[in-house]
C-alpha cells in the first residue's frame, strides 16, 4: 500500500469513528431516565451465575450494599459464598441439584425460606442489589407461584436493581426485565469427559 492509500484508509477510518461517535453521543443524550434494572441471565450455556457475581462484585466496590441468595444449589455448591463484607448478606437456601435431593416438597419448601429472605430485601432501603442465583429454575419447576414472584418484583423500591439467572426463564419474567442475557453454549469440556474445575464451574 503506497502512502496515498494509507492516507485514504486512515481517512476513511476516521469518517467513520466520528459517525459513530455521534450516534453513540446521542444515544446517551437520550438516555435521561436512572433507576433500578431487573436483569435476567438464561440460556444452556456456562456462565449466567459467573457474570451475575461479577456485577455483585463490581456493587460491593462501589460500597453498596447487597445481598445474595441462591435457591437450589446447596450451602457447599458455590465458593462464593466465603467472601467476606460487611455490606454483603449471603443465603444458600438450597438442598442441592433436584436430581440429588428427589424431594420436591424440600426443595419448596427451600425455596418458600428464600424467598421470605428476598421479599425483605426488596422493601429494605439499605439493600441495593439483589442477586437471585437459580430462581429460574425454581420459576420453570413451579416451585414458586410465578405470579407472587411477578408482582414482587414489580413492587420492589424504584432504584434496586435484581439480577436473576438460571436455565430456562420464562416467557413472563422476559418480558417484564429490562436486560436480558442468553448464555449459548458452543462448547463444554465436561462433554468430552474432563471433569469440573475449581474456580471455573465451582
Amino acid at each position: 500500500m503506497n502512502t496515498k492509500d494509507h492516507s485514504a484508509g486512515e481517512e476513511q477510518h476516521r469518517d467513520a469513528m466520528q459517525a459513530l461517535q455521534a450516534e453513540m453521543d446521542a444515544k446517551i443524550h437520550a438516555a435521561q431516565e436512572k433507576r433500578g434494572l431487573l436483569i435476567v441471565h438464561t440460556g444452556d450455556g456456562k456462565g449466567k451465575s459467573t457474570a451475575a457475581f461479577g456485577m455483585l462484585a463490581r456493587m460491593l466496590a462501589y460500597k453498596r450494599r447487597c445481598a445474595v441468595i441462591q435457591f437450589i444449589k446447596s450451602g457447599n455448591d458455590a465458593a462464593e459464598r466465603t467472601l467476606r463484607c460487611p455490606a454483603l448478606e449471603w443465603h444458600s437456601v438450597g438442598g442441592g441439584f433436584t436430581w440429588d435431593t428427589q424431594d420436591r416438597a424440600g426443595d419448596i419448601a427451600r425455596c418458600r425460606e428464600g424467598w421470605t429472605l428476598a421479599a425483605g430485601y426488596f422493601q429494605n432501603p439499605e439493600i441495593d442489589f439483589v442477586l437471585l442465583d437459580e430462581l429460574n429454575i425454581v420459576l420453570a419447576y413451579d416451585y414458586l407461584p410465578k405470579e407472587e414472584v411477578f408482582a414482587a418484583l414489580q413492587g420492589r423500591r424504584a432504584n434496586q436493581h435484581v439480577v436473576i439467572t438460571g436455565r430456562g426463564a420464562l416467557p413472563g419474567l422476559v418480558e417484564m426485565a429490562d436486560l436480558v442475557t442468553e448464555m449459548r453454549e458452543l462448547k463444554h469440556p465436561f462433554k468430552t469427559g474432563v471433569q469440573a474445575q475449581v474456580g471455573i464451574e465451582f
